[in-house]
């Protein structure tokens, strides 16, 4: 399983600032350490282009498509039992206007009712101290990644 995600920073105040989502559903409500993620979803198909798909699942989570602007590929990494491979994009987002897509689960268990749950319940911009406190931990590796391709004077946003 191939999950591909796109995660947007930017500079505030000589900051770099990262975006997360904030996981839906009733597992995540009240959590706040580690129950943040890079918008991200499954590729359609082996043969769907990795970055496209890092996108497409961008507007899914968010509600609109993903800014545009210069991409580095971060690469894979693995977050329980799925590899994620995410890009990074500096550029700008409203993260006050997200409208995620949803899914579907029994809630409450065993009940035999189904509820409904946005995939992303709010999104918002941290410091990269603060996302390491808030990133699943599966992901860590990838704001460690970020910060290597945002010192490497061979990469300009």
């Amino acid at each position: 399983m191939l999950s591909v995600g796109l995660l947007l920073h930017r500079r505030v105040d000589g900051v770099t600032q990262v975006l997360l989502a904030h996981m839906g559903g009733p597992f995540w409500q009240r959590r706040d350490a580690h129950a943040w993620t890079i918008p991200k979803g499954l590729r359609e198909g082996d043969d769907e282009n990795l970055l496209a798909a890092a996108e497409r699942e961008f507007a899914e989570e968010m509600g609109s498509p993903a800014p545009p602007g210069d991409t580095v590929d971060l690469g894979p990494c693995r977050a329980g039992a799925k590899t994620n491979h995410i890009f990074a994009r500096e550029a700008d987002f409203d993260a006050s206007t997200i409208t995620s897509n949803t899914f579907e689960m029994e809630w409450p268990p065993k009940s035999g009712r189904t509820a409904e749950f946005p995939e992303a319940d709010r999104a918002e911009w941290w410091s990269m101290d603060a996302a390491r406190t808030k990133l699943v931990k599966g992901m860590l590796p990838i704001l460690d990644r970020l910060e290597d391709a945002l010192g490497d004077p061979g990469w300009s946003p």
